[in-house]
């Protein structure tokens, strides 16, 4: 597939399997959806998702086989009976991770160049003693690192700057902290960069205390 670029990282017991792609015609490789995803696929009108939607597929079959990537009521993605799974985009860019032992959460983030605009959104008072608001590429790291937090945070209406928090244990090792009405979820996360593109996947299991 020239239209494609694979990459594959390992983050503790969790492969990360990236694709790369350009401006390529989607309507090319409907062959690697079943009917439901052709289906869905159809509904789709701008070009950008439809590419998206596709790569992903693409990525799918070649790392899993060509099963139905299936979703929970929070929207969450889970394929039946493999273990777990997590799904990013970004620019010309999709991920999926595995793990067979525990739940993950993926993001990928192109840095944006307003991402100082939209900090005071995200960013909680505590967390100024350990990011710099000022920096870009360490604020879409945040940023990041929290995308990651949502997707393991079991729950919809999330305050970023309230319910999800963040401290370093080193540049490259976050440690975050999901904050339900009810308990806490402690995360271990690994920020690194591909390619210009920041990563952020949990290293560990969450806990729940």
């Amino acid at each position: 597939m020239s239209d494609f670029n694979f990459w594959q990282i390992s983050s503790e017991s969790t492969q990360i399997h990236l694709l790369g792609y350009g401006d390529f015609a989607p309507s090319h490789y409907l062959d690697c959806l079943n009917d439901e995803e052709l289906s869905r696929y159809l509904t789709f009108k701008h070009i950008r998702r439809r590419r998206e939607f596709i790569a992903t597929r693409i990525l799918r079959e070649k790392v899993l086989g060509k099963q139905t990537i299936q979703y929970n009521s929070i929207g969450a993605p889970y394929i039946e009976g493999i273990g777990f799974i997590s799904i990013s985009h970004s620019s010309y860019l999709v991920g999926l991770a595995f793990n067979a032992q525990y739940q993950i959460g993926l993001d990928l983030e192109t840095p944006r160049p307003n991402i100082l605009d939209v900090c005071p959104k995200f960013l909680a008072p505590s967390e100024k003693d350990f990011f710099d608001e000022n920096d870009k590429l360490e604020m879409t790291r945040l940023w990041s690192a929290k995308e990651a937090m949502y997707k393991l945070a079991g729950r919809k209406k999330i305050i970023f700057k309230e319910d999800l928090l963040l401290s370093k244990s080193t540049d490259d090792k976050w440690l975050g902290k999901i904050i339900n009405h009810d308990h806490t979820l402690l995360v271990e996360l690994d920020i690194f960069d591909h390619q210009g593109t920041v990563v952020s996947i949990n290293s560990s299991a969450v806990e729940r205390i």
